[in-house]
């Protein structure tokens, strides 16, 4: 990575040295005092009830600063907003010495430093609440100029937009563009609205391992590390699935867990390496409650973010007031390429691939083939959300037989706007036929499926203790989040997504050159 430090760097820490020549530690160990937010103060202060706020402590980062001579106003940013503070110089330097003032504050105190300053609150000529200052610390030196963002009359102009910037550093992102924040914030509400809605209905949250011996419970590439004192080749878990259902197996009822999952695979606007998924099981229900339920989960998600079950995404108004539409895979296929998918072999398959212009892998079995041919040419008509049911066998390894439609399971897959956002089936807990659906999965990974599943004997023999009939889903928290904050990217609703090392990505630069 490159040191080179630029002029302004160099100029800042000469800064630093001189204020610890002056006595003034750049980085106190001591407690600030903060009394206030600005929220608080911008909420709460009016002429009447100001005696409420003459003695105040605030603390901030510097995000600019008016110089007037003998007085300066500067604005101030905390964790939920800005507000100006007015610092004078007879007020600071009451005496003699008007070193604080003169020196430091005009000359050692750079935008982006954090300050702590007690005073009292006033309303200026303009109106415009502010804090009077009657002293300040240094509570943080700023090595590293932010970059420069316009602002005027309450609007920001020309703020940083680059993504490499923005998503490699997310915190100077946080600074200098504070609404970014508020996307993290529904993220958190987001969680804690679908947890409070599980607990209240009587579930449990559990945590399973991250280091698997079988990288169970999905389709998808895993990551592979290795553990030394055990000698042994571990997993990052590509799902919590499995686990999920060995403690139904032993006697939960019902489980849920926020679940880190990790896959060795492709990276795009809806996809990370590094994931959050949200995986429950329930003992003693189907496919059938599991919509039901899961319609209202995400009313109520939608509720808390907006105050209604309607949300503007992108250019459509996407309503998540039950019920969603619910239609076949195949019925989805047939309605959007005129094909009658069902009873087609794989080579049939493959040739309806060549007639719609779709290329596939000769890895590839009737599943993959199949789940191609939606994913090409039927999922991006799906905006409002819609529940794509009954899934042929090939496709859904660890999914309960239909049972009124042979050749198909109990599955569905919840898409809205064109994006797969949960996956949920009536469980097979049949450990014959489940041993069955992993061999076939064995022998689509000698073909060269890397996705294909590996088998777990361990969940095998926790079924043959036997597991009630249960359904469970998995939601993709990350791309749920994107939808209702209206995100265009993975990488927005991530606080630090996966991105190539600076020291790749220069080396890449100068191979361009």
């Amino acid at each position: 990575m490159n040191i080179h430090l630029s002029e302004q760097e160099i100029i800042r820490r000469e800064k630093r040295v001189a204020l610890e020549e002056l006595g003034i530690d750049p980085y106190p160990a001591t407690e600030f005092p903060v009394t206030h937010t600005s929220i608080q103060i911008k909420g709460n202060y009016s002429v009447e009830n100001k005696e409420h706020f003459q003695d105040i402590s605030f603390a901030g980062r510097i995000m600019s600063v008016r110089d007037m001579g003998k007085a300066s106003f500067a604005v101030l940013q905390d964790h939920v907003g800005r507000i100006q503070i007015y610092i004078k110089r007879d007020d600071i330097c009451p005496g003699e010495d008007k070193t604080l003032y003169d020196t430091v504050w005009k000359k050692l105190i750079d935008i982006g430093d954090i300050i702590g300053v007690k005073g009292f609150v006033f309303v200026t000529r303009t109106g415009e609440i502010s804090i009077h200052v009657k002293e300040y610390s240094v509570l943080s030196k700023s090595l590293k100029p932010l970059p420069v963002v316009k602002e005027a009359e309450g609007q920001t102009f020309d703020a940083v937009t680059d993504p490499e910037f923005k998503y490699r550093q997310r915190y100077a992102d946080l600074i200098i563009n504070p609404q970014v924040k508020d996307n993290f914030i529904k993220r958190t509400r987001m969680i804690n609205t679908i947890r409070d809605f599980l607990n209240e209905h009587g579930a449990i949250e559990v945590d399973t391992p991250v280091l698997q011996n079988i990288p169970g419970g999905a389709a998808a590439k895993p990551f592979i590390t290795h553990h030394n004192a055990l000698d042994i080749s571990l997993y990052l878990r590509i799902a919590n699935e499995l686990y999920l259902k060995r403690l139904i197996v032993g006697g939960f009822d019902w489980v849920y867990e926020f679940s880190r999952n990790f896959r060795n695979e492709g990276m795009d606007r809806t996809h990370n390496p590094e994931f959050t998924v949200l995986e429950f099981y329930v003992a003693y229900k189907d496919y059938f409650w599991m919509m039901n339920t899961t319609e209202r989960l995400l009313e109520q998600v939608a509720v808390s973010l907006s105050n209604g079950t309607d949300l503007q995404v992108e250019d459509q108004i996407i309503s998540f007031r039950p019920p969603f539409k619910r239609i076949s895979l195949y019925d989805a296929i047939s309605e959007h390429t005129g094909f009658n998918v069902g009873e087609m072999d794989e080579d049939a398959l493959r040739d309806t691939c060549r007639k719609l212009h779709i290329e596939s892998e000769p890895s590839m079995g009737r599943g993959k083939l199949i789940d191609l041919i939606f994913g090409e040419k039927c999922e991006h008509h799906f905006l409002q959300p819609t529940f794509i049911i009954d899934y042929p066998v090939e496709m859904s390894p660890l999914t309960k037989k239909h049972r009124s439609k042979p050749g198909l399971v109990e599955r569905f897959e919840l898409i809205i706007m064109g994006k797969e956002i949960a996956n949920a089936y009536s469980e097979l807990n049949d450990p014959i036929d489940q041993r069955e659906r992993f061999e076939e999965q064995a022998r689509l990974m000698q073909r060269g499926d890397a996705e294909a599943m590996y088998i777990d004997y361990d969940f095998l023999r926790s079924l043959e203790y036997g597991m009630p009939p249960t359904s469970g889903i998995g939601i993709g928290i990350d791309r749920l989040c994107m939808l209702l904050t209206n995100q265009p990217s993975i990488q927005d609703v991530l606080l630090f997504p996966q991105m190539k090392p600076e020291w790749k990505q220069e080396d890449k630069e100068q191979g361009e050159e």
